[in-house]
């Protein structure tokens, strides 16, 4: 059985911060504090919203966070909540919504999974369906022919209660079998217009390195069709999930073995695969774990965590051309041995970039929060918040969301006073 090379990574490094913390944490503010005033930070003001506690409200926040048309954030926790699911036999993860009130910010748990048939290690974020819904993947759980089980597709509903807290309600809408079908779901999910759901899994297929997957809603049930197996060679491994451009084509990143960029495109015939860009290890960056945007021009704009002009990832665009599709590296990240943006970046109005860095603890790193600006001469940089792996967090492999008052929102997956991650805001 293949392994979780990608998870039982993040799980170490969890491990590894926790023994840490404590013998590095003065060092790690001073040098925060000297890296912020040689780099700059903007005005703005960063607060810890919530600080995970490993109970019922969850620990280890991998994904980022979702917000509905109220200001409302949903997010997922890989571990806590209830079960003793491996590895951490903390918890199973949870599904949480923090909600604004003149009392601050109230954290209210919507669902803890118990593993096994019911799922278990959210390990991407939940999207709202049409209905109102929460849909979302467990990395593990579900059948059992998988090491930890093969992961489910899941969607939360609220329920009928008048207690408070009122857990919402769980509807398995596929389990994964752990062979031709994929195994191992990770990333977003996105609905199409018909309701369909598409995401990816970075095990499994017919071939081993994943799959690009399509559900379907079929009377009570949800059928799974396979819209592309990963090569046994070559590109694999997907994880982020998949996008639509406005023709109705697919795109999104596959992390072996440096990363590479592909497109599926529908005809009569079914879906056609067509690998947009490989990147080599180089200058050019390499290890595309994030999840791509859409340009308004039509290019894709990503990142990599490692590689690039300073060894630290790069934020890159790919514009299509006549004679297929161009490289731009708009920005490269300092770094030595560090982790650069591990999630999708996220585009203001003004075409602003904002992003995560997930850093390198062991290297007196704990990432930041960026803005990247457009001007003459190329892309800045702007530091909006240095980590410090201590009471702010540490490592955020999040993406970032703005609500209506341009304040910006995400996780943490390690520090904050137990060591379990945090929910932060950045206000202007």
């Amino acid at each position: 059985m293949a392994e979780k090379t990608i998870m039982d990574h993040n799980e170490a490094q969890i491990s590894a911060r926790a023994t840490r913390r404590q013998i590095t944490l003065v060092f790690l503010t001073l040098l925060a504090s000297l890296f912020a005033a040689a780099q700059g930070t903007t005005s703005g003001h960063f607060g810890v919203i919530h600080d995970f506690r490993g109970g019922k409200d969850g620990a280890y926040p991998l994904a980022g966070l979702t917000i509905d048309r109220s200001g409302n954030l949903y997010g997922t926790a890989l571990a806590g909540g209830r079960g003793t699911c491996l590895p951490s036999n903390t918890g199973c993860g949870t599904v949480f919504e923090l909600t604004n009130s003149l009392s601050g910010w109230i954290l209210e748990p919507l669902y803890a999974f118990r593993g096994g048939n019911d799922g278990a290690g959210p390990y991407g974020r939940v999207v709202i369906g049409p209905n109102g819904s929460l849909y979302g993947t467990t990395i593990d759980g579900g059948r059992n022919t998988c090491l930890s089980g093969c992961g489910v597709v899941f969607e939360l509903k609220p329920a009928a209660c008048a207690s408070v807290p009122c857990p919402w309600t769980e509807t398995i809408l596929y389990r994964f079998r752990g062979n031709n079908d994929g195994f191992y779901p990770s990333g977003d999910l996105v609905f199409d217009q018909a309701g369909d759901l598409y995401g990816t899994t970075t095990q499994g297929g017919s071939q081993g390195p994943g799959t690009v997957y399509e559900l379907t809603p079929s009377d009570r049930n949800w059928a799974e069709s396979i819209l592309y197996n990963f090569p046994s060679q070559g590109p694999g491994n997907p994880c982020s999930g998949v996008i639509f451009d406005h023709a109705g084509n697919l795109y999104g990143t596959a992390t072996a073995p440096n990363g590479a960029i592909f497109q599926l495109t529908h005809s009569i015939s079914g879906w056609m695969e067509n690998t947009v860009y490989t990147f080599q290890g180089n200058r050019q960056g390499s290890v595309t774990e994030g999840g791509l945007i859409l340009g308004e021009s039509g290019n894709l704009i990503g990142a990599t965590a490692f590689g690039g002009p300073e060894n630290g990832g790069t934020v890159y665009s790919l514009r299509p051309s006549k004679e297929g599709w161009d490289l731009r590296t708009l920005y490269g990240f300092a770094g030595q041995g560090e982790s650069g943006p591990m999630a999708q970046l996220t585009m203001d109005a003004a075409r602003n970039l904002y992003g995560t860095t997930k850093g390198n603890p062991a290297a007196g790193t704990w990432g930041t929060v960026f803005k990247l600006t457009h001007n003459s001469s190329g892309w800045t940089e702007t530091v909006l918040h240095r980590f410090t792996g201590g009471r702010d967090g540490g490592s955020p492999n999040s993406n970032l969301v703005f609500d209506n008052h341009g304040n910006l929102y995400g996780t943490t997956s390690a520090g904050g006073a137990s060591n379990y991650g945090v929910v932060f805001e950045i206000t202007p």
